[in-house]
């Protein structure tokens, strides 16, 4: 039985299970200080930069934040104590879409089954009273879990401009408008978008209090949206983390699971002699 990948604070708060395993993938400036005064009890740090990411020395081959190797990772769930039977629910501060949607993709790829992101994230945790604590947490690490490699599947720069060049896939970038369309570009060096690409803002996953839309919601609106051809998806956002946020809701939703592109716009705008397009 495929499991629900969305979890309401409601459902945490009601969840018994020793193999539970909560993960704090919050992001920003001090945000490991952030957690030491705050965070969701039990919960573990989990650091996008040094756990869901192995950053290189130019994002214009492989983007901000890309991929670490599948035994780098592995490390990483052991320290976490992670194990195959683990009961993992991750959140963050931003409806999923910073680090939570990344650390499910990768966990979910990586194998593991019963992982779940918190709708709402900290914020819902906090209206439905869950309990909080604060400092570090006490846990032992979990024996090493060893992979051949990540099973979701990934898509290149290569394939990206190829794809679109025959028209054989729908590539998807869930940045917001304003970035999309070249109007202002706030985090990586140039404005626009990769040409041919089309844009559906992660943001519309979510209803007006933040919270993941009903799956069959998701479903309509997608298939609507990609006019009833949910096959041949690439999904890309600014560095391969916000995109996984759609991703998830389509997963949600019931459609296979598309291709990230993970180095996504900080990739292509830095590599030399990519096109860039603007809708201004």
């Amino acid at each position: 039985m495929k499991t629900i990948p969305i979890i309401s604070s409601s459902e945490l708060k009601n969840l018994s299970s020793e193999n539970l395993i909560i993960l704090d993938a919050r992001v920003g400036k001090d945000i490991k200080q952030s957690y030491l005064e705050k965070h969701i009890k039990g919960a573990r740090f989990i650091d996008l930069d040094k756990d869901l990411a192995e950053i290189g020395e130019n994002a214009a081959f492989g983007g901000r934040h890309p991929l670490p190797s599948i035994e780098k990772f592995a490390t990483t769930l052991s320290n976490l104590g992670i194990a195959e039977s683990s009961h993992i629910v991750i959140y963050d501060d931003k409806n999923g879409s910073n680090a939570a949607a990344r650390a499910w993709w990768m966990l979910r790829s990586f194998g593991l089954e019963n992982v779940h992101v918190l709708s709402g994230g900290i914020q819902s945790a906090e209206k439905e009273n869950i309990e909080f604590s604060s400092g570090e947490e006490t846990f032992e690490k979990a024996p090493l879990i060893k992979k051949e490699d990540w099973i979701f599947p990934i898509s290149s720069l290569e394939e990206v401009e190829s794809q679109l060049k025959s028209n054989s896939s729908t590539v998807i970038d869930v940045r917001d408008a304003y970035r999309y369309r070249g109007e202002s570009e706030p985090i990586d060096l140039v404005a626009g978008h990769i040409p041919g690409a089309i844009n559906i803002p992660f943001s519309e996953n979510l209803d007006e209090n933040g919270l993941f839309l009903n799956p069959v919601i998701l479903k309509e609106k997608y298939h609507e949206l990609l006019k009833n051809n949910p096959e041949n998806l690439i999904i890309h956002c600014g560095s391969g983390v916000t995109a996984c946020h759609t991703i998830l809701a389509l997963d949600y939703a019931g459609f296979p699971i598309p291709k990230l592109y993970v180095g996504s716009w900080s990739e292509w705008s830095r590599r030399e002699g990519k096109e860039i397009a603007k809708e201004i």
